[in-house]
C-alpha cells in the first residue's frame, strides 16, 4: 500500500515537472474507481426497470391501435360457417381447438374527427378540397421506354395498368413489333424513336440505348397533343396506379418547372449516379414547362457528357444546366433489390404507392402467383381503395400479447409479444441489394434484420379477397394465414396460427391524403400558438 501511494505521489510530481495540470485527489484515482463502478450499475438497472415500465405501460394503454391516419379494433370469432369466407380448419400442436378462427379489423378513418376535435371546426370543411391545379388523369401524357427484344413478356405489365379511354401515351421501341388485336385494345400505340447514332457515347459498360431512352419526354413532346400538365416516363416493366400519380402531381402547379420522382433503394447506386436524380424506372414527372425548355436544348445538352452511363443521369444533367432540382416524392419506386419483396411492400412508407419496377428480377408479391398474376391480385384492392393501397396500419392485442401489422391490400403479420412502433416501421430485410449481397449498409433507408428467435417470427396472412360493401359501405378485405409450419416456440404467449383468417373492415376514403395534409397543418397551428415551435419570420 506504501508503495502504491509512492508510485502516486511520483506521478504527481512528474507531472507537475511537465506542465500538466493535477488534481490534487489524483493519488485516490485508485478508490474513486470502485464507487464509479457501483453507479455505473445502479444506471444500468435504472435503464432497464424504466424500459420495463414503457413496455408495460405500451400493453395496458386503453389506445390499442397506433397510426397517424387509421386507427383498428380487434375482435374474434370462434367457429365461422365456411360461408364467410374462412379457411378450413387445421390442427395446431399448441391448441385443441379444431373450430375455425376469424379475427376481425375494424379500421376507422378517424383523422377527421381528430381534426374536428382538436381545432374546433367543422367535419364538413374536409369534404372537399379542391385541386387548385386542376390535373387530372386527362391532363397527363406518359412516355415509356421499350425493348422489341422483350415486348411479349413486358407488354404484359402494362396492360396492368393502362386504360385505353382514359390515358394518353406512347410506347417508344428501337424496331417495330408485331402486335395483335388484343394488343391494340388494351396498349398504347407504339413509335419507333429516332436514330440517334451520330450522339457521342464512349462510357464501356453501359449502352447507347440510354441516349434514345434519354430523348422520349423531348419526342412525346414534340406529338403536339394538346391541353398537357405533365410529362411522365416510366419503364415497359414499370407498374403505375394512376389514381396516386394523380393525387401527387395535384399537389403541384404544372405552370411551374418542375421535375418529382424518387431515388434508388440502393445507397451504392445513388453514390455512383447521383442522390439528385431521379430513376426512370420508378418513373418521373416534368411539368410542361420544363418538359419544353427540355426539348429545345437536350440535344445539345446531351453531346456534352457522351461519358454519363444511362439515361436518367443525361436528364438529370440536363436538368442541372436548366437549374431545375428533384422534388422527391418516395412513392416512386424504382426497387433496385433482389429477392423478396415483402419487408418493402409490408412497411410501405407513408405516402400513397404510385409506381412498381424490376419486377422481373424480384420474386412474385403473393406466394404460389405468377408475376402478372400477382400483380392483378394486388390491383383488385387498388381498384377499390387506391389511397389506401399498402399503406401500414399497427395495432396491439394487449390480452395476447400480439403486435399486429397490416399492410392494407397485401398482407397482414403478427408478432408475438409487443414490438415498438418504431420498429415495425422499418422495413425487415427479405431482400438483397442491387449487387446481391446481404450488407444493411448498402441500402438508403433504415432496415431491420429477419428475426431468428422462433417466437419472434411473424405469421403472415396474405390478401385472399377484397369486395365493397353496398349496404354498410365499407370495402371488406379478407386475408389468409401462409401455410407453412411454424417454427417451435416456448413462450407461454398465444401462437398466432390458431387463426385462419384476418377480415380486415374499412371504408374508402379518396381524400385520405388530404385530410393528412390538413391534420399537420392544425397541429403545427396548435403547436405555434402553444409556444412549442418558434416561428421565423424571414
Amino acid at each position: 500500500m506504501i508503495k502504491k501511494k509512492q508510485k502516486d505521489l511520483d506521478k504527481v510530481v512528474w507531472d507537475q515537472m511537465a506542465g500538466r495540470k493535477v488534481h490534487p485527489s489524483v493519488g485516490m484515482l485508485s478508490h474513486i474507481g470502485g464507487w464509479a463502478s457501483k453507479v455505473f450499475r445502479s444506471l444500468v438497472v435504472l435503464i432497464c426497470i424504466s424500459y420495463f415500465i414503457y413496455l408495460m405501460n405500451l400493453m395496458l394503454s386503453n389506445y390499442p391501435c397506433w397510426h397517424p391516419i387509421i386507427s383498428c379494433r380487434t375482435e374474434c370469432a370462434q367457429g365461422v360457417s365456411s360461408t364467410s369466407g374462412s379457411s378450413s380448419s387445421s390442427s395446431s400442436s399448441t391448441s385443441t381447438s379444431t373450430s375455425n378462427t376469424v379475427a376481425v379489423l375494424a379500421m376507422e378513418n378517424t383523422t377527421k374527427d381528430v381534426i374536428a376535435n382538436e381545432a374546433g371546426i367543422h367535419r364538413q370543411a374536409l369534404q372537399a378540397i379542391p385541386d387548385s391545379t386542376g390535373t387530372d388523369l386527362k391532363h397527363i401524357v406518359f412516355g415509356i421506354a421499350a425493348s422489341a427484344r422483350l415486348w411479349d413478356k413486358r407488354k404484359e405489365y402494362i396492360k396492368l395498368w393502362w386504360r385505353p379511354k382514359e390515358m394518353r401515351g406512347f410506347i417508344w421501341l428501337e424496331k417495330p413489333v408485331k402486335t395483335g388485336k388484343s394488343d391494340n385494345s388494351s396498349l398504347p400505340p407504339w413509335r419507333i424513336s429516332a436514330n440517334t447514332s451520330h450522339f457521342k457515347y464512349n462510357n464501356k459498360q453501359g449502352h447507347r440505348s440510354a441516349i434514345r431512352i434519354s430523348r422520349i419526354v423531348s419526342e412525346t413532346f414534340r406529338m403536339g397533343l394538346p391541353d398537357v400538365h405533365w410529362f411522365v416516363m416510366g419503364d415497359d416493366d414499370t407498374v403505375f396506379i394512376a389514381d396516386n400519380l394523380v393525387r401527387v402531381l395535384s399537389k403541384y402547379d404544372h405552370t411551374k418547372p418542375y421535375y418529382i420522382g424518387s431515388l434508388s433503394e440502393s445507397h451504392l447506386q445513388n453514390i455512383f449516379f447521383s442522390y439528385s436524380m431521379a430513376y426512370g424506372g420508378g418513373g418521373f414527372a416534368i411539368s410542361y414547362p420544363l418538359a419544353k425548355a427540355l426539348e429545345s436544348m437536350q440535344d445539345k445538352c446531351i453531346q456534352r457528357y457522351p461519358g454519363l452511363y444511362g439515361s436518367d443521369d443525361r436528364i438529370q444533367a440536363c436538368m442541372s444546366e436548366l437549374g431545375v432540382p428533384l422534388t422527391k416524392e418516395p412513392g416512386f419506386h424504382q426497387y433496385d433489390v433482389y429477392g423478396n419483396l415483402f419487408g418493402l411492400l409490408a412497411a410501405h412508407p407513408l405516402t400513397p404507392l404510385v409506381s412498381l419496377h424490376h419486377l422481373d428480377v424480384v420474386e412474385p408479391i403473393f406466394p404460389n402467383m405468377t408475376r402478372v398474376k400477382a400483380l392483378q391480385h394486388l390491383s383488385k384492392a387498388a381498384k377499390l381503395d387506391s389511397a389506401g393501397i399498402m399503406q401500414q396500419s399497427i395495432c396491439y392485442d394487449k390480452k395476447r400479447e400480439w403486435s399486429i401489422s397490416v399492410s392494407w391490400g397485401y398482407a397482414v403479420q403478427i408478432f408475438r409479444t409487443i414490438f415498438s412502433p418504431r420498429e415495425l416501421e422499418m422495413p425487415s430485410r427479405t431482400f438483397l441489394n442491387w449487387y446481391r449481397r446481404a450488407d444493411f449498409t448498402a441500402y438508403a433507408f433504415n432496415t431491420r434484420p429477419v428475426t431468428r428467435h422462433p417466437c419472434q417470427k411473424p405469421f403472415i396472412f396474405y390478401l385472399k379477397d377484397v369486395r365493397y360493401d353496398n349496404v354498410s359501405g365499407q370495402i371488406i378485405s379478407n386475408y389468409a394465414r401462409q401455410q407453412v409450419k411454424p417454427p417451435g416456440c416456448r413462450w407461454r404467449i398465444p401462437s398466432p396460427e390458431i387463426i385462419d383468417l384476418i377480415r380486415v373492415v374499412k371504408k374508402p376514403d379518396t381524400l385520405l391524403w388530404q385530410s393528412v395534409n390538413a391534420m399537420l397543418a392544425v397541429t403545427t397551428a396548435k403547436l405555434l400558438q402553444s409556444g412549442s415551435i418558434q416561428k421565423v419570420k424571414p
